[in-house]
């Protein structure tokens, strides 16, 4: 079977963008006016996010983030065939920003979200810096798109953990001088460990992870997102957040990464991953220890 679907997708891989877009429009049709893939949970997400925008409003968001998820789903069966210069002419970033930070000797973290296309933009970030790039990611469940996926991933060169060997992986690599990418918009497995705060006006937890793992070894923390100048291009943009994670008050770059996400969000809505279930996960009293937001916790549950 992984074979058929390889084959299958490499076929598909070797058509011209412009015919892999007609495609994607072809789906759209299919996956929003008639499945209506997720639909209740995008529209759900966006009226939490933007409860003062029309309901108007908010389904224009909704359609331009369809078409960006399908062209991303495209986009990612071409890797099977892309060569590094096709990508190399479609993405592009502030790529000067990791030179220096690897002439200091340290580690570093990029926390990203899930703006697209993530896929494309490991794979031509290799190619621009020294550090050995690890990126921590979730397998998918179905296990021939997952061996797919997974080889696709990997074949320029960038090593890919599965969060759940996170642990027994990082003891392996600690001691060199890595890149480690890490989506750190996901929401969080324990509700207990998370760190909480308003987002988007809504208590929400945040994977403490990320913000631990930075702070355990001192490494420089960037946070990136990706902007669309035009079909089938991106541009991703790097910010150093903090140089010494280690001297920070817990939580506190937690706070600024969810500040950091709103505020990219509301700029180019349309290009995050809103049928991702964000807000799932409900405010509890019980939550209040974890509390990092500069607001008072909510004294009753909420959602």
């Amino acid at each position: 079977m992984y074979y058929i679907v390889f084959g299958l997708f490499y076929l598909l891989s070797l058509l011209p963008m412009r015919i892999l877009y007609v495609i994607s429009d072809g789906i759209y049709l299919v996956v929003y006016h008639i499945i209506g893939y997720r639909k209740k949970v995008v529209m759900q997400n966006l009226e939490i996010a933007f409860p003062e925008k029309s309901n108007a409003e908010r389904i224009v968001i909704a359609k331009a983030f369809y078409h960006n998820l399908l062209d991303s789903f495209i986009e990612t069966i071409k890797l099977v065939s892309a060569s590094r210069s096709f990508l190399e002419k479609r993405v592009s970033a502030n790529w000067e920003v990791l030179e220096p930070l690897y002439k200091t000797g340290k580690s570093c973290q990029v926390h990203l979200g899930h703006t697209f296309n993530w896929e494309w933009g490991h794979h031509v970030l290799s190619s621009h810096t020294k550090y050995q790039v690890h990126v921590v990611y979730m397998p998918l469940s179905n296990t021939v798109l997952e061996k797919i996926m997974y080889n696709l991933r990997v074949r320029h060169g960038n090593k890919f953990i599965a969060a759940g060997t996170m642990s027994e992986s990082k003891e392996k690599f600690k001691n060199t001088q890595y890149l480690l990418g890490l989506v750190a918009d996901q929401s969080p497995g324990n509700l207990n460990n998370a760190y909480w705060m308003n987002f988007f006006g809504r208590p929400t937890g945040f994977v403490s992870g990320p913000e631990k793992g930075a702070r355990a070894g001192n490494v420089t923390v960037l946070f990136t997102h990706i902007v669309k100048p035009k079909r089938g291009y991106y541009h991703g943009v790097f910010e150093i957040a903090s140089e010494d994670p280690c001297i920070m008050k817990e939580g506190a770059l937690t706070l600024q990464y969810a500040h950091y996400m709103e505020k990219v969000i509301r700029r180019n809505p349309e290009m995050w991953l809103w049928s991702h279930r964000r807000w799932k996960h409900h405010w509890n009293p019980a939550y209040t220890k974890n509390w990092v937001g500069e607001d008072p916790p909510p004294a009753e549950k909420y959602g």
